[in-house]
């Protein structure tokens, strides 16, 4: 079996309001794109896009992956179809962990070892999997690692401004099921900790509450935040910091009862190596759909190694970043929890022929082989970006 073709479409679905809400700070608007106005935060878009990729065989066989793109697909869309596309063609799709190795140092003496290029490897190399799974009738998680649990803990993230409003919203996530919430919340040390406080009045003492502050934090505020939703009985603190501040991130660790959880937007083990070493978090939380299955499991190894548990993130990814972090979560043997978006997973659906989605605050693995899902390639195409 070879590979024959491979193919990047960067696509964008409207969606309406989802669980994380448009209540939020002020905002610069600059056409498909929005930015904070008082923060060096992430731009954001007002759709959800992202790529999906496909790889063809010569024995009829294709894969289906996705490189997270959050914004600007199109830059991903090239880097597959100049770059990785003639690394990839006439390889034999099985030596997965071969081709991710030779695609990632094709860049790297030119500095370019993390951002969009590693996304677009990472997208590939999901697609991989699905392409031996289809090709061995076996699911991704029984080649990756093996089954260690039969269903997928889940929680789910919402936001805002409003105490009031995210409390509702936290009760009627906890009604569809879900035993755990993320908060993302874009305030002050004084406006996060009268949400959470809400919250948790709301929810009560029995679901797990998390909360991200999307590097909003200096070091002293990220330290009185969490021992303020420590008192709360909060899981974890979530980037407070900015991603250089590792020996910021140290000294909140070292000073936080709780767990401090980080790692959303590092690619590959080498970008961790440093912070696992000084003990920089407690949880890690890499994305699948910007590592890839095979270097999420390199890092989840390293995790192990210092007794950190992982909790992918999956954020701005599509269907299928979630159907491969589901393969991925099933088959890591120190895996505690995955984000879900409840209500993304609708317009998250728009390009797959079955619906694929969780029950009750979990997914159930199942024997489909490859990632267990169906992607319409006329649904892609009706959703690319000209």
């Amino acid at each position: 079996m070879k590979i024959k073709e491979i193919t990047a479409f960067p696509i964008r679905i409207s969606r309406e309001d989802d669980e994380e809400g448009n209540d939020r700070p002020a905002v610069i608007d600059f056409g498909d794109y929005f930015v904070d106005e008082s923060a060096f935060t992430s731009i954001y878009s007002k759709y959800h896009e992202t790529t999906v990729i496909k790889i063809e065989t010569d024995t009829g066989i294709a894969g289906w992956g996705e490189a997270q793109s959050p914004v600007a697909p199109r830059i991903t869309q090239a880097i597959v179809e100049d770059l990785v596309r003639p690394l990839v063609l006439g390889r034999d799709p099985f030596d997965i962990e071969a081709i991710w190795t030779r695609n990632f140092g094709a860049m790297r003496e030119r500095g370019h070892p993390t951002g969009f290029y590693v996304d677009a490897i990472g997208g590939t190399d999901i697609a991989l999997w699905d392409i031996v799974g289809k090709a061995t009738g076996k699911p991704v998680h029984k080649l990756a690692g093996g089954r260690y649990r039969d269903k997928v803990k889940l929680y789910a993230g919402l936001g805002g401004t409003d105490p009031e409003k995210v409390a509702d919203a936290a009760e009627e996530h906890v009604s569809l099921g879900y035993k755990a919430l993320k908060l993302h919340l874009l305030l002050d040390v004084e406006g996060v900790t009268e949400i959470a406080s809400a919250v948790r009045k709301r929810v009560g003492p029995d679901v797990m509450l998390m909360c991200d502050v999307h590097m909003r934090q200096s070091l002293t505020s990220a330290i009185k935040l969490g021992r303020a939703l420590e008192k709360l009985d909060f899981t974890w603190l979530e980037s407070p910091l900015v991603p250089e501040d590792i020996p910021g991130a140290v000294a909140l660790a070292e000073a936080l009862d709780m767990a401090v959880a980080i790692g959303e937007w590092s690619r590959t083990r080498y970008e961790m190596r440093e912070a696992f070493e000084r003990r920089a978090y407690d949880i890690v939380m890499h994305d699948i759909a910007r590592t890839g299955i095979t270097e999420g499991h390199r890092i989840g190894t390293i995790a192990d190694t210092y007794n950190i548990p992982v909790a992918p993130h999956v954020g701005g990814g599509g269907i299928l970043s979630v159907a491969a972090t589901v393969e991925y979560s099933a088959s890591c043997s120190n895996f505690m929890i995955m984000e879900h978006g409840h209500y993304a997973n609708g317009y998250k659906n728009a390009i797959t022929s079955e619906e694929y989605g969780p029950s009750n605050g979990y997914f159930e693995m199942s024997d489909k082989p490859g990632l267990g899902i169906e992607i319409d390639q006329s649904l892609v195409e009706k959703h690319l970006i000209s």
